[in-house]
């Protein structure tokens, strides 16, 4: 007859018990794994509908916010102005999109003024050398064009990096053109006692394409009224 000693079948029971409790604590596990992914997709999913919110909240500027939007350049060293469809002022790719299409001999310039207090200057040579300045980056929560050049530049305007007044951007953008970089930074740097209107003649003057810049300026507004 065979003999079964109570301490094996005491060890076998517990050996049984303990391998359920690790079958049942592995799927706890892995059931604790699923539940901190599926927290991380939907707090990852927050973040997206919340930048997502951010953009759609800007209201596009409306014709009366919008003091002008044109284009600068020289062609075959002839000075050019023209006047550029108000929706550019809303839409930052597609004024660098246009702005890669004019010929210009050393590149092309689109300006754009809001509300008589930000700026935004798009520089453009070739399809990859794009040079880009605001003049008040604060604006960034205001209209989606500046929002979308703060982008660009890849700059947070809540960022402690990132200044609160001021311009930011390529402040070099034409030293090749006469102005320096603290030419520029002074011109900004006055918008107290001038609007983003009269820094952009400035520019356009200090450059010279301060003729054509007036009447790319009056054309626009001459379409403004013919579309009214």
């Amino acid at each position: 007859m065979a003999v079964w000693d109570s301490e094996d079948i005491a060890s076998d029971d517990e050996t049984d018990v303990e391998d359920d409790f690790d079958d049942d604590d592995l799927e706890d596990d892995e059931l604790d794994d699923d539940e901190v992914d599926d927290d991380d997709d939907l707090d990852d999913a927050d973040d997206l509908d919340d930048d997502e919110v951010e953009d759609d909240d800007l209201d596009d500027a409306d014709e009366d916010e919008i003091d002008f939007c044109v284009a600068l350049y020289r062609e075959d060293g002839e000075p050019v102005g023209v006047a550029l469809d108000p929706k550019l002022a809303n839409d930052f790719d597609g004024l660098l999109e246009h702005l890669q299409r004019i010929p210009g001999d050393a590149g092309a310039l689109g300006l754009v003024s809001l509300d008589s207090e930000v700026l935004v200057a798009i520089r453009v040579r070739g399809p990859r050398h794009v040079q880009v300045l605001v003049s008040d980056i604060y604006y960034a929560d205001t209209w989606p064009l500046v929002h979308d050049a703060a982008d660009f530049l890849n700059l947070d305007p809540d960022s402690d990096d990132v200044p609160d007044e001021g311009p930011v951007g390529d402040l070099g953008m034409f030293a090749d053109q006469g102005l320096a970089e603290m030419d520029i930074e002074a011109m900004f740097m006055d918008t107290d006692e001038m609007t983003s209107e009269d820094v952009a003649e400035r520019i356009a003057q200090g450059i010279r394409l301060g003729p054509v810049f007036r009447k790319a300026v009056d054309d626009y507004w001459d379409l403004e009224e013919e579309d009214d």
